[in-house]
């Protein structure tokens, strides 16, 4: 079973989408309309386009390729694309989704001086696969830099699906789903993990918490230590003034003691009391 990805409701609704057109095809060809037999995810690295794919998959009940691009290619000419149409020939010979990542590395504009003939060829070939691509088939694509995809290769998708860095809540809810079993032990420093994790990939914040929940299984620590040894880690790289900002925030938005943020933070607890009671006048 596929666990069900963290998303937001705007791309959750996008995704539910594409998964409908599919699954109910043969309502949309009743009416003269095909369903995408394509389609482009574009975002920052880490950011669950491949873990989209194989939901999507999952929904659909087909298998998932999942295609590297890097594999295909040859110091022997014509050998790249001839390793390509046999890896796309195999995906559409029964009913799957394949999913090809970084497709910037084979699809780059033709109009790139820097390019060489043989990259040429396989944007060609990926022009005339989307445009033959089977309706009984899915496929996915991915790009960390959609300015470098060829126009002409963009347009034959389907669909443009955006993936953009987590918001706060989502970051919060992906810490809660990541620490899986041992949410009730890390349940009073999820919000504190919140504002250590702002701005960071789900894929970024999953290693990390994997990495403390290792580390409570070994018998590193309690929770309450783990957590300010990884804080502790990602404020000594901020300036003073940040770690003031971050300690007085912690001390108005979770229950964690002064002393404990002190520690976390390297802020004395005088400093902290001084920069919450001004922030408590400026509210008033």
């Amino acid at each position: 079973m596929v666990e069900d990805p963290v998303l937001s409701q705007p791309l959750r609704t996008q995704l539910l989408n594409l998964i409908a057109e599919r699954s109910r095809a043969e309502e949309l060809r009743a009416r003269g309309l095909e369903p995408a037999s394509s389609a482009i995810f574009v975002g920052p690295p880490g950011v669950g386009k491949t873990r989209a794919a194989r939901w999507i998959a999952n929904q659909l009940g087909m298998p998932l390729y999942s295609l590297d691009l890097t594999a295909v290619m040859s110091s022997r000419l014509g050998q790249s694309g001839a390793n390509l149409r046999y890896a796309l020939d195999f995906a559409k010979s029964t009913p799957s989704v394949l999913f090809l990542d970084e497709i910037d590395s084979i699809a780059k504009k033709r109009a790139d001086p820097a390019d060489v003939g043989e990259l040429k060829r396989l944007v060609t070939i990926m022009l005339q696969e989307l445009d033959e691509w089977p309706s009984s088939s899915l496929l996915l694509a991915a790009t960390n830099h959609p300015e470098l995809v060829d126009p002409a290769l963009w347009r034959r998708f389907g669909a443009e699906v955006t993936f953009d860095m987590p918001t706060v809540d989502l970051v919060r809810t992906s810490i809660r789903r990541f620490l899986r079993d041992d949410l009730t032990q890390f349940e009073d420093y999820v919000e504190t993990l919140s504002k250590v994790f702002e701005g960071r990939s789900f894929s970024d914040i999953e290693r990390s918490v994997e990495t403390m929940r290792k580390a409570l299984t070994l018998g590193a620590g309690t929770p309450g230590e783990i957590v300010a040894e990884f804080v502790a880690g990602g404020a000594s790289a901020m300036t003073r003034a940040e770690r003031i900002s971050f300690a007085v925030e912690l001390a108005e938005r979770t229950s964690l003691s002064q002393h404990q943020i002190a520690r976390m933070t390297a802020v004395s607890r005088d400093t902290i009391r001084k920069h919450t009671k001004i922030a408590s006048l400026g509210e008033n």
